[in-house]
């Protein structure tokens, strides 16, 4: 059984088309999946989609991109959002993108803190979007942290080792998506060989990032297999011990008991 920790099914690409997506992912041992909100529209498809199907869940989140668009959403929004449906269990996507720098980067800093109070009083992991925000995202992160209860999940991640290995110090999970199957990966290879499988999910980030052999096409749940097989043979492990591992540790991050699905 593998889970999709990260996946975007409200996006066209997916959501026209999702009782054949939800299919495929099915058949290829894809039995839960976590659908990521990004601004308020997306959170209204992203509670249409979990009331309609049982085994996937969501989150209520603005992205780091969307933050100048959002800036009235503070702690006591997302809490509210989230405070009475059981199948929203995780805060995100949130985090800073200095890449693009779509919004003020103090913009997304206090966004990101609101996103992080809103989990901890929540008992909820937040789902951290981190991209040429290092430094900053490290420091609130471990600020955030100290004396709290905070469960971290770093998406995507395609940081350096040392940022990895800050990351695990402080607790955190860490997701791999399909650029980990990538040619020119050779950095986030070198850095999965070393995340402890007791760290480790896995995502699609789809429709986004579709792993070779689909690189280049709309991703979709069903292809994390390869994103699977290919962490398998970075650390020499069997498929199954690391779709065990990535499950276990999906299920006690977000506090989940699936057999009530």
């Amino acid at each position: 059984m593998i889970v999709d920790s990260h996946c975007h099914l409200d996006y066209p690409e997916l959501y026209e088309q999702l009782d054949s997506v939800i299919s495929r992912a099915d058949a290829n041992l894809v039995k839960f999946l976590l659908t990521i909100c990004t601004t308020l529209d997306s959170f209204v498809k992203v509670k249409e989609i979990i009331n309609k199907y049982k085994n996937i869940y969501g989150t209520f989140g603005i992205h780091p991109h969307e933050t100048k668009l959002h800036t009235n959403i503070d702690t006591d929004f997302i809490k509210k959002e989230l405070i009475n449906n059981k199948k929203l269990i995780g805060i995100g996507e949130t985090g800073l993108d200095y890449y693009y720098n779509h919004s003020d980067k103090t913009i997304q800093k206090k966004s990101f803190i609101d996103h992080i109070n809103a989990a901890k009083d929540l008992n909820v992991p937040v789902i951290v979007h981190s991209r040429d925000a290092e430094n900053d995202t490290y420091e609130i992160l471990q600020r955030e942290k100290k004396n709290s209860n905070l469960k971290i999940l770093i998406h995507c991640f395609t940081g350096s080792n040392e940022f990895a290995h800050k990351l695990i110090d402080i607790g955190s999970y860490i997701s791999i998506s399909g650029i980990v199957t990538f040619k020119n990966s050779v950095n986030l290879v070198n850095t999965v060989k070393n995340i402890p499988l007791e760290n480790l999910l896995v995502e699609t980030d789809s429709p986004y990032l579709s792993p070779v052999p689909f690189r280049g096409k709309p991703n979709e749940p069903s292809y994390i297999k390869y994103t699977v097989k290919k962490i398998s043979e970075i650390k020499k492990i069997n498929e199954n011990v690391i779709m065990e591992n990535t499950t276990r540790n999906f299920i006690n991050l977000f506090n989940l008991d699936i057999n009530e699905v």
